[in-house]
């Protein structure tokens, strides 16, 4: 993604995760649903991104080139929590983003089980029922993404695939839509063909390009 993007003229600043890689700090999971997607652990990845920006706007700031965020499945956590810390974010896209709380996530998450045929043989209205209703495996402070989505102003794009079995995409853009209808500068785009994998497609890539090019020439940059 950094390489695509740099090749369009677009600056990227990418790192590991903390804890992976060549990156400091400790890595809290791996085991999801224990302690990588808790409130605190995604709080604390949001401030690593949220200085990763200063580094890149630090580098930028002379050419006044709006900065933005792009993220992939967790991000759709993250990546809210980042923009609501740091208002040099002006706009945001994430592919196959969450946009339910990490516990109902996980109750999808579970109900999938890696089932690459799963909507083949279940309805969105049985995987509403199940995130409604299961318990919760795991006891952790959950984050709902809507929290931020709703006090932020910046515009966001998310692009999701209709055969998602680790996101619950129709809630996603159940919720979405409501957002929208509030005045937010969201959108978004379905892949029906598409898994969780929604970034690995030159069709998605040419879109959010386009998307981001079109936001920047609107802002008259």
């Amino acid at each position: 993604m950094a390489t695509f993007l740099a090749q369009q003229g677009i600056a990227v600043i990418t790192y590991d995760k903390r804890g992976v890689g060549e990156s400091g700090g400790t890595y809290r999971g791996p085991e999801a649903g224990t302690n990588n997607i808790d409130a605190a652990n995604l709080d604390l990845l949001a401030s690593d991104v949220s200085e990763a920006s200063n580094a890149l706007h630090q580098r930028l700031q002379s050419t006044r080139i709006p900065l933005g965020l792009i993220g992939f499945s967790q991000a759709g956590w993250v990546i809210p929590l980042a923009a609501a810390k740091n208002n040099k974010v002006k706009y945001m896209v994430l592919f196959s983003g969450p946009v339910v709380s990490t516990l109902e996530q996980l109750r999808f998450q579970f109900y999938t089980h890696g089932n690459t045929k799963f909507w083949e043989t279940h309805t969105e209205a049985e995987a509403r029922e199940h995130m409604r209703s299961d318990p919760d495996r795991y006891k952790f402070e959950s984050t709902d993404p809507q929290d931020a989505l709703s006090k932020l102003s910046i515009p966001g794009l998310w692009i999701f695939g209709g055969r998602d079995i680790q996101a619950p995409v129709g809630l996603s853009i159940e919720h979405l839509d409501t957002l929208k209808a509030q005045g937010k500068s969201y959108a978004y785009h379905l892949y029906n063909e598409l898994g969780h994998n929604t970034a690995n497609s030159p069709d998605t890539l040419n879109l959010v390009l386009r998307w981001i090019r079109s936001w920047v020439k609107s802002q008259n940059m």
